[in-house]
């Protein structure tokens, strides 16, 4: 007769699902230090990889002080489970507060929130696997432990960009993860009550924490307001965190009359006093010169600004719009403010939107066009930086008609010299004639553009009417570099390499140095 085997205990499964919510929280507190670090310093590849290596080398160091505690295993998991609520929970919120008071001291505050919330993650698994060891034999412990904790893993990497950031934010993600570790700790209170010499210092120590990360989750709003407030100078009036960046539109009002600024993670993308001169310069060279437009594509350019310029142009019959997050065209199509700004651009019939992927878009589209804008951000990060690579240029030739013109947005001449003839020469490397010119716009400083196309660009005869910055008699100016902008060798920008986004890196760098 067959005995039949025991079922798990109660404390048993009680501590492998603490397991599942432990890793799950440990992985939160890392994905929102290197997302904030992301945001807030650019280069998102650096920042996830370095904020990611200091953060096991810190779980490293936990697991190997965990070899310290000996006795009272449960009352020191409890302890350090209340620890990491407390600063893993409220490590977005201190972040985004270093940043906006101090931001000299961002970095430090940066790398030492990630140590000590990864030493005190490190040293949470192997205090619950000495305690579990207890009823569980070895081999059955480590395989149990290490599935739960690669579950919870599984269920964040998925939950954090897709709803987690999205429908919180970071400042709420991290204080109800916060929570959970805290409700791990009050569990372990009832599991262990018996066990716990200080049972009510214990049960205090646990309402104190849920109550001050409760209180922390009311408040979300007023921190992320006040230091975006801080940080941008004027006041936040839209603030969205979609799964590709923080979008945050700002409002200043000064000499009669109000200032719109939009800031995509954390950097400047226009100024309401001025981003005709950027949008102005940036379409109707192209456009003009063509002189037959019918079809065009927007890259990027969200904002509907580009586009509002493009359908200036009464034969222009559609308009293509291809905006990776749908964030931005959403609160450019229907806000009203927004909506005033591009002249109702994103509403035209003759304007389709799509949200894609452009290197993808590129990749499956069969369309070709007379013009294509391309509207990107500046090559801050790899992500980034592909899409001023030569793969890249030679996807946007295959959609170009044959007398086509592409018009690319290119950096500052000025302050990045290097960055700016790298895009011109790696626009030349795939075969097209690239025609560098540069626009003054003072939020940015000097600017620069290239139009791009298999014939030669020749200065248009007409532009349209009711321009504020662009005349014809002006128009040649643009085209004129004097010494400290004039053309640098460079290496081509390819996916292999993107040494453009380094050069960038440096050379900015060395301005906000």
């Amino acid at each position: 007769m067959e005995v039949s085997q025991p079922g798990p205990r109660p404390v048993e499964v009680a501590l492998l699902a603490s397991v599942f919510i432990v890793s799950a929280c440990g992985l939160v507190y890392e994905l929102a230090a290197g997302a904030l670090a992301s945001y807030l310093l650019g280069d998102s590849v650096l920042q996830f990889s370095t904020v990611i290596g200091t953060y096991l080398f810190a779980m490293g160091v936990g697991s190997y002080l965990s070899r310290h505690f000996e006795r009272q295993l449960p009352a020191h998991f409890l302890r350090i489970e209340l620890l990491v609520a407390l600063v893993g929970g409220a490590l977005p919120a201190l972040l985004f507060t270093a940043h906006a008071w101090l931001p000299g001291s961002f970095r430090f505050a940066l790398y030492t929130l990630v140590m000590l919330v990864g030493t005190l993650v490190g040293l949470e698994i192997p205090l619950v696997m000495r305690i579990l060891k207890r009823d569980v034999a070895l081999k059955d412990l480590v395989s149990q432990v290490l599935t739960f904790d690669y579950l919870g893993a599984l269920a964040v990497s998925l939950a954090f960009p897709l709803l987690l950031v999205p429908q919180l934010g970071l400042i709420r993600t991290g204080l109800l993860f916060g929570l959970m570790n805290a409700a791990v700790a009050l569990w372990a209170l009832w599991l262990f009550r018996h066990e716990l010499r200080q049972f009510r210092a214990h049960a205090v120590a646990c309402l104190a924490t849920l109550t001050t990360l409760a209180l922390g989750m009311a408040g979300a709003d007023q921190v992320t307001s006040w230091a975006e407030d801080k940080l941008y100078q004027d006041p936040a009036v839209f603030a969205v965190t979609s799964p590709y960046q923080r979008i945050v539109v700002t409002r200043s009002s000064g000499e009669g009359r109000i200032g719109y600024r939009l800031f995509l993670n954390g950097n400047l993308q226009f100024a309401e006093r001025d981003e005709y001169r950027y949008h102005e310069a940036l379409v109707h060279p192209a456009m003009a010169a063509h002189g037959g437009v019918k079809k065009v594509a927007v890259l990027g350019g969200g904002d509907g600004m580009a586009v509002r310029e493009i359908l200036k142009y009464p034969g222009v019959e559609s308009v293509t719009l291809v905006e990776l997050d749908p964030a931005m065209t959403e609160l450019f199509s229907r806000q009203p403010e927004m909506r005033q700004l591009n002249a109702g651009a994103l509403q035209s019939p003759k304007v389709k939107i799509i949200n894609a992927d452009a290197f993808s878009w590129l990749e499956t589209s069969g369309d070709t066009f007379d013009v294509m804008i391309v509207d990107f951000p500046d090559p801050t990060n790899f992500n980034i930086g592909k899409l001023y690579t030569n793969s890249f240029y030679a996807l946007l030739d295959k959609h170009l008609a044959a007398s086509g013109y592409a018009v690319i947005q290119t950096t500052s001449p000025l302050v990045a010299r290097k960055s700016f003839w790298t895009v011109v020469n790696t626009i030349e490397s795939v075969g097209l004639t690239a025609t560098p010119y540069h626009a003054h716009v003072p939020s940015f400083g000097e600017w620069g553009y290239v139009v791009a196309g298999r014939r030669p660009f020749r200065l248009p005869t007409a532009l349209p009417e009711g321009l504020r910055f662009l005349s014809l008699a002006s128009l040649p100016l643009l085209f004129d570099f004097p010494l400290d902008m004039a053309r640098v060798p460079t290496e081509i920008n390819r996916l292999s390499n993107q040494v453009l986004v380094t050069t960038y890196e440096a050379e900015w760098g060395k301005v906000s140095r």
